[in-house]
C-alpha cells in the first residue's frame, strides 16, 4: 500500500510523488522497492495512473485530503479480498531511499506491526509492515482527519532500527530543501557507493 496523496503545500501544490530524485520520480523509486508485492494499491490522485504498473489499483480516500489514516482505510478497502493473515507494507510515496533490502528487513520480523525507528527512537509510521487483519481491526470508524497514533492505540509495535547500508529508507521529502538534500545524497551515493552513513538522513516525523 503506497500512500501518494497529500496537498504538498510546501512543494507548491505539485504532485509530490512525481518529483524526481536522481532523475527518477520518487513514486517510481518506491514502486521498484515493492515490486515483489503480490498486490499493489496506490492511494492518490488520478494523475499518478500513468506511473503505475499493470495490475496496480489506484484509489483515493473520500473525500480527498482526509489525512494518512483515511488513506490507509481506502487502501485497506481496496484489499478487501486479501487474506487477513497476510502482510501489507504501508509506505509513503515520497521515500526516495526505500529499497528492497529495507522492505525485506521489515517483513523478516513476525509481528502484527513492524516499524523502523530512527536514531532518536521515533517510529516511522509510513515505513511499516502490518498484518492485514491487525490493520483492519485498528482502523477507526471515522478515519477522516484521525492522527496516526489512533492506529497504534491497541497494538504492540515491533520496532526495528535500520542496520543496512545507504541513507535511511524512511527519509521523506516534504520541502524543497529536503528534496535538494536527497538529490545531493543520491548523487554522492552513486559516485561513492557504500560511503553514505545509514543514519545520514534520519527524517523528521
Amino acid at each position: 500500500m503506497v500512500l501518494a496523496g497529500g496537498a504538498a503545500r510546501r512543494m507548491g501544490g505539485v504532485a509530490k510523488p512525481l518529483l524526481p530524485v536522481g532523475g527518477v520520480p520518487m513514486l517510481r523509486r518506491v514502486l521498484a522497492a515493492v515490486a515483489e508485492a503480490s498486490a499493489l494499491v496506490v492511494v492518490g490522485p488520478p494523475e499518478l495512473a500513468a506511473e503505475l504498473p499493470t495490475g496496480a489499483v489506484l484509489t483515493r480516500e473520500d473525500p480527498p485530503g482526509g489525512g494518512p489514516v483515511a488513506a490507509v482505510a481506502a487502501g485497506a478497502a481496496a484489499l478487501a479480498e486479501a487474506d487477513g493473515t497476510g502482510r501489507v507494507l504501508v509506505v509513503a510515496a515520497d521515500l526516495p531511499f526505500l529499497t528492497r533490502d529495507a522492505v525485506a528487513a521489515l517483513l523478516a520480523v513476525d509481528a502484527d506491526v513492524v516499524m523502523f525507528t530512527d536514531a532518536d527512537g521515533r517510529r516511522q509510521h509510513l515505513c511499516a509492515a502490518w498484518r492485514l487483519g491487525a490493520l483492519r481491526a485498528a482502523l477507526p470508524a471515522q478515519p477522516h482527519g484521525a492522527p496516526m497514533r489512533v492506529l497504534l492505540a491497541q497494538v504492540d509495535v515491533a520496532e526495528v532500527p535500520w542496520a543496512g547500508t545507504g541513507p535511511a529508507p524512511w527519509y521523506d521529502c516534504d520541502t524543497p530543501d529536503e528534496l535538494r538534500q536527497a538529490e545531493a545524497v543520491d548523487e554522492r551515493a552513486g559516485s561513492v557507493r557504500g560511503q553514505v552513513r545509514p543514519d545520514h538522513l534520519d527524517a523528521p516525523s
